[in-house]
């Protein structure tokens, strides 16, 4: 076992506990100290499992705390429950994710907010050069101050929408059934700033 990974995680995880207001004794820190003893009495492969368990713990918080993001429904919408996940590195790169879809009749939205996730990088590269945001029928524009990729067909009423803000976090906003103006007034009802500012 590379001792020299879990060291790493073992501060990697030390400071995701300081930045996102961790530092109490729950769950969190039993698993970190848990694992610096299995560490220290060379129990290597124990002491892995805990900092994994440690840290998809720390996962779930952070996916907690994106649910408060995803705005509340449009006047004559209704909402289903948020939903978070904290996926592990070893599947698709990993990631934190929530989301929540919204209903009117036959139409509907569904919001997601990832962060935490190679995805952010494709995406990154395509704001940053317009031929590549256009190449698949999108196109860039502002939506409550943010660049954002729109893609529509008015035909079948059907698009989505995403924004990386803060080059961290990427909203993706999926729509059927449903008017371009409701589409981009979801979009707009999210707090990009408060979000950018989330540790």
């Amino acid at each position: 076992m590379n001792q020299f990974k879990i060291r790493t995680m073992l501060v990697v995880l030390f400071c995701s506990m300081f930045f996102s207001g961790l530092a109490f004794a729950d769950d969190v820190t039993d698993a970190i100290n848990e694992a610096l003893q299995y560490y220290q009495d060379g129990k290597y492969s124990d002491a892995m499992t805990s900092l994994n368990y440690a840290s998809q713990l720390i996962g779930q918080k952070k996916g907690g705390d994106l649910q408060s993001f995803l705005p509340q429904p449009l006047a004559g919408w209704e909402a289903e429950e948020a939903t978070s996940q904290s996926v592990g590195a070893a599947m698709l790169g990993g990631g934190v994710s929530a989301e929540r879809q919204y209903n009117k009749g036959s139409g509907s939205v569904r919001i997601q907010i990832v962060t935490d996730s190679p995805m952010l990088q494709s995406m990154m590269m395509m704001f940053g050069n317009p031929m590549l945001a256009g190449a698949d029928g999108g196109k860039l524009e502002k939506i409550a101050g943010e660049k954002a990729i729109v893609k529509y067909n008015a035909a079948d009423k059907s698009g989505d929408i995403k924004l990386v803000v803060a080059n961290r976090f990427l909203v993706t906003l999926d729509g059927n059934d449903v008017s371009l103006e409701d589409l981009k007034a979801y979009a707009a009802k999210i707090d990009y700033k408060k979000l950018a500012a989330m540790q």
